[in-house]
């Protein structure tokens, strides 16, 4: 792995890790803050809003203006919204910080993505994907031990100096190793004009393309998966008497092998392309589930018979989300930023719709529904691939 994929892939972790280093100190903030802790919650709902819209933002502003620039400033909004929580000394302190650094943090995401639709060509931006996803799968688990470690030796407030003094390296390792040159779109250089209403017209163009609406739909369908699991597991476990310290044991199935599956998409790529490892990942998807969900019909009721054929699922969106995500920002290349954004932003929609989904039926008797619920959504994500497909083969066919 080269500096520069080092350099992205750390650009793209910092938002991830400024949302989860500070989750082991919530549970205080009610008596340091003297609030709620349902007004604790705000400092996380104004990070995930903050960090999903301004996507949206940072996505077409790259596309237009350059992606150095736009990522560096970024890194300064985080690096500002960081020390702003860690000197809070209100409620509201904290929250405004939260906001501007999930502002920030955004920009790594999207600009991250985008270059990489610049700087790798066919397998090799796959591959760098795979790389983005094998980080991503490891940067939560992480965060929150080290945000717990500090919390306990240095307080509250260390969690936030560390993202600070992160992005700050980001900064200067984005300023002397990223390409100074961008990609900028063909629209933009055409027109000189950077005004909201070409930035909604890239939007509009974008929404109109049944490839790219498709691989955000596959995008979509993996994350609501993946968080229907986390919000249905543990009432599955708890009926298969798993205790509250032991849940995670069984819910990091699906992280440990999504890193393994994105492993093994950095070795297949160049051997068996894009569609190939779409195909396989599937099936090991559909595999997993329906293994869940015929050990529950047929009476097995064991915490082990929920997490252990997962391992499918989670070698199989290994398999899935790489070219999936090379996919959404290679489709149109002029506008890879703004389809960085829309992606970015559906994938969490989408993924919390996934989370509610599971509300809707009951789980106390078994993991039959929650599997039900699961396969919904991947087949959802089999549909969308099929179509895409169908629709590239039409497109090259004209």
């Amino acid at each position: 792995m080269g500096w520069l994929t080092i350099n992205l892939v750390a650009q793209m972790a910092l938002g991830l890790l400024a949302m989860t280093m500070c989750l082991p100190s919530m549970q205080d903030w009610p008596a340091t803050f003297g609030a709620s802790q349902a007004q604790v919650q705000l400092t996380f709902g104004a990070f995930i809003a903050a960090y999903g819209g301004f996507q949206l933002v940072h996505g077409p502003l790259s596309d237009r203006i350059g992606r150095k620039p736009v990522l560096l400033a970024g890194l300064l909004l985080c690096v500002a919204g960081s020390l702003l929580c860690a000197l809070a000394d209100e409620l509201w302190m904290l929250v405004l910080g939260r906001v501007v650094q999930g502002a920030g943090g955004a920009a790594g995401m999207v600009v991250g993505r985008a270059m990489v639709q610049d700087l790798f060509a066919g397998p090799g931006r796959t591959r760098m994907m795979a790389f983005v996803g094998m980080t991503m799968g490891v940067c939560p688990p992480v965060a929150m031990l080290v945000g717990g470690q500090l919390h306990v030796r240095l307080g509250w407030q260390a969690g936030f100096v560390l993202v600070a003094l992160l992005a700050a390296l980001l900064f200067a390792a984005a300023w002397r190793g990223l390409p100074a040159r961008e990609a900028v779109a063909a629209g933009a250089a055409q027109s000189g004009s950077a005004g909201w209403g070409a930035l909604l017209s890239g939007y509009l163009r974008l929404l109109r393309h049944p490839v790219f609406m498709m691989y955000v739909a596959m995008l979509g369908s993996t994350t609501a998966t993946f968080y229907a699991f986390l919000g249905g597991a543990p009432l599955v476990l708890a009926r298969y008497d798993v205790t509250p310290e032991r849940i995670g044991l069984y819910i990091m199935t699906i992280p440990v092998s999504y890193i393994a599956g994105n492993l093994l998409t950095t070795r297949l790529i160049r051997r068996h392309g894009d569609r190939s490892l779409m195909r396989m990942g599937q099936v090991l998807s559909f595999t997993g589930l329906g293994l869940v969900l015929g050990l529950a019909v047929a009476g097995v009721q064991s915490p082990l018979a929920l997490s252990l054929p997962l391992l499918f699922l989670g070698i199989g969106h290994g398999l899935l989300v790489p070219p999936v995500l090379a996919g959404t920002v290679g489709t149109l290349p002029a506008l890879a930023g703004s389809a960085a954004a829309v992606a970015g932003l559906m994938q969490q929609l989408t993924g919390a719709l996934g989370g509610f989904s599971v509300g809707l039926m009951p789980h106390g008797q078994g993991a039959t529904n929650l599997a039900l619920t699961m396969l919904g959504w991947t087949a959802v994500g089999l549909v969308a691939q099929m179509l895409m497909f169908r629709a590239t083969r039409r497109t090259t066919t004209r």
